[in-house]
């Protein structure tokens, strides 16, 4: 085990400006590291995280989500395990694979996407971030569940505010009270759309949770109004911030960008290779079971462990040229990018695999592609310099591009 004092601290501004160089640090010679200020283990390399995610002999559990999510969202999917977690993640998965996606969602998709693309398209001008990455994900998401788009304000204040109470690893009081106050908020929004969804019931996502039924066990108000709060924030930050950084990737590396307008059937790959070497989420915990022995070191029982993703999926023992943006490279397998099998960790993997990784794969191929169409020769405005924010999770902040803008 090594302590942190080799490294840039996780919480230092230093690490918020580029966290790269800290993580290469900590692969090379401290790949445990006892956290004092967050009173967690830090894990940076691809073997250790990705044994943490699987978990084959069962000395991880998500009991970290009792008090890192439930103050937020209620007690949510990720915080059950063994019997009850495989009935309610029946009870959600359909909709988010197989024709249900592909029949349902997918029209909604391209929907949202061109709406949001029909407002700056004769402008020759965009900032892919605001105007359009921040704003797909949770409309689409409003719109499955046939909530009111006009309230798209509020769902993005909500989800932002989740997301920094996640993300609060100092531990801002101001952080926390916001976040405590947004789990209010949104119960008192939800709990009567939910009722009146039970009594008229339509072919949105809500009413199909609100009469789903595995084993005779249906969700309660309270479990549908925690998974559609757990729904906004993780679908919308991740998504969000993923479509921001394959522009962000595309655009620092022309000729990949050339290739994938040529050929469409390119963008999975540059959404796979984006989620390897700039994830949207760059730490997930765990708790131990038990005592585990991790490269560096023993984590006693019942302590936190902090999955670094970031570090992890820029291994140079897993990856060739790890640091290398790379949408052709021969050691990352698109085909199972976006399944449980997986070989980068920027959805977990394991039985709490991310159920929302088709859905976004959908919202990004549809993205990425009408964006394209409608830029033909996209290029970042004049004197832009990509800044990207976060700790926890991280995109860039603000991606201004140009165009030629189509004819009115």
């Amino acid at each position: 085990m090594s302590t942190a004092q080799q490294v840039p601290d996780i919480l230092s501004p230093e690490f918020a400006a580029d966290p790269y160089p800290a993580y290469r640090v900590m692969r090379e010679s401290a790949p445990l590291i006892l956290h004092e200020a967050t009173q967690s283990w830090i894990v940076s390399r691809y073997e250790d995280v990705e044994r943490v995610f699987k978990d084959l002999a069962g000395q991880f559990t998500t009991e970290n989500y009792d008090w890192q999510i439930e103050p937020v969202h209620g007690r949510t999917i990720l915080q059950l395990s063994g019997r009850e977690h495989a009935v309610r993640r029946a009870l959600v998965a359909p909709a988010f694979r197989g024709a249900e996606l592909q029949e349902k969602f997918l029209p909604v998709i391209e929907r949202n996407s061109r709406e949001l693309i029909d407002a700056f398209r004769h402008t020759g001008r965009a900032d892919l971030v605001t105007d359009y990455a921040t704003r797909l994900p949770v409309n689409v998401i409003a719109d499955m569940l046939g909530l009111d788009k006009a309230d798209h304000d509020r769902f993005h204040g909500w989800y932002t505010t989740v997301i920094a109470f996640l993300g609060n690893l100092s531990g801002d009081p101001e952080v926390a009270a916001a976040g405590a106050r947004t789990r209010v908020e949104f119960a008192e929004y939800m709990f009567p759309i939910i009722r009146e969804r039970r009594e008229n019931p339509g072919d949105d996502l809500l009413s199909t949770l609100c009469a789903a039924e595995v084993d005779g066990v249906r969700m309660s108000d309270e479990d549908i109004k925690a998974f559609c709060s757990l729904l906004l924030a993780a679908g919308g930050e991740t998504t969000d911030k993923a479509i921001a950084s394959i522009f962000a990737n595309l655009l620092a590396h022309p000729e990949q960008l050339a290739a994938v307008r040529e050929d469409r059937s390119l963008i999975p790959r540059a959404f796979a290779e984006t989620l390897r070497y700039t994830p949207p989420v760059h730490m997930i915990m765990r708790q131990t079971a038990t005592e585990v022995e991790l490269s560096g070191g023993t984590v006693p029982a019942g302590a936190t462990v902090t999955c670094l993703i970031g570090a992890a999926n820029r291994d140079e023992n897993r990856y060739r040229d790890p640091d290398r943006f790379d949408i052709l490279r021969d050691d990352l397998t698109t085909t199972t990018a976006f399944s449980a099998a997986a070989d980068h960790l920027a959805f977990a993997l394991g039985r709490h695999f991310c159920v929302g990784a088709l859905l976004a794969k959908a919202e990004v191929v549809t993205g990425v592609g009408q964006l394209l169409d409608a830029m033909p020769d996209l290029r970042p405005a004049d004197g832009f310099d990509l800044v990207e924010r976060g700790v926890f999770t991280r995109g860039p902040q603000s991606l201004p591009v140009r165009f030629t803008p189509a004819a009115a």
